[in-house]
């Protein structure tokens, strides 16, 4: 009978260590605009249905999710801004990236077009009218994937914004859309985020096709070598589980307002 007990004992034991080790979350630092799209919630369950791994979520911009990874704060980094990525990998902080869906950037604006970009065909054009009227442009300001990439088309187009008219935010993708809606004013934005919110605010489509515009998103495992404590295999298993098919269709799958917001590289 004490035997029993002691074997029961053992085996319960074992079974809660097991589930302990099974407990600890993958920690994922990805894009405000990643998380407002809504994607998450339809991938995230299903990783975890299929591994077992949880991922706790930390939603900010590129640039802090790439922080986050030099100090080893996370296990994963999901991004959008390639030369920062690639720097990322090249620096040694992260392995295995992979971009594995793209959609573009839009501009967004007053469904009036006080400064009339809608008529132009490229989107430094569209700039480039926006600074000469002056017309006000909520940018996020906060070195995000969107920040970058907003400020590498006004380079292109030989143009520095600066005037009370420009409004450097500071803040997510969802709150500066609100902010360009209640400001009357235009803001660049990736059209998933642009997809759930535009039922929310008083904004309109009005250049868009570029190809400036596209926006690639990766996915990177924090390195090991630079910080041995971080979950390497649990973040190897979400790059590979997200490379899969499976995962790629899901992807492909996912519309709001009966669009696509995400298309998949990898869907073979």
């Amino acid at each position: 009978m004490l035997k029993t007990a002691r074997r029961l004992f053992a085996l319960l034991l074992i079974c809660a260590l097991a589930g302990t080790a099974q407990a600890a979350p993958l920690k994922m630092a990805t894009t405000t605009s990643t998380q407002n799209s809504g994607l998450l919630d339809l991938l995230l369950p299903a990783f975890q249905k299929d591994t077992g791994i949880e991922v706790q979520v930390i939603a900010v911009g590129t640039g802090k999710a790439l922080k986050m990874g030099r100090d080893g704060d996370v296990d994963v980094v999901m991004v959008h801004a390639v030369a920062a990525e690639e720097k990322f990998v090249a620096e040694g902080f992260g392995t295995d990236r992979v971009q594995f869906m793209y959609n573009d950037f839009v501009l967004v604006g007053p469904k009036n077009d006080p400064a009339g970009i809608k008529s132009e065909q490229t989107v430094t054009g569209a700039m480039d009218k926006i600074l000469q009227m002056q017309a006000k442009f909520v940018s996020r300001g906060d070195d995000s994937g969107t920040h970058k990439k907003e400020k590498s088309l006004w380079k292109a187009a030989n143009l520095t914004p600066a005037g009370s008219w420009y409004i450097e935010a500071g803040q997510g993708m969802g709150k500066v859309l609100q902010m360009a809606s209640e400001l009357n004013g235009y803001s660049l934005t990736d059209r998933g985020t642009w997809l759930a919110y535009k039922g929310k605010v008083d904004l309109a489509l009005l250049n868009a096709g570029d190809e400036k515009l596209s926006n690639p998103y990766g996915i990177i495992a924090v390195s090991k070598a630079k910080h041995p404590d971080t979950n390497y295999t649990a973040a190897k298993q979400m790059i590979d589980w997200i490379s899969g098919q499976p995962a790629q269709q899901l992807i492909k799958n996912y519309r709001l307002h009966g669009e696509p917001l995400f298309i998949p590289l990898l869907l073979k």
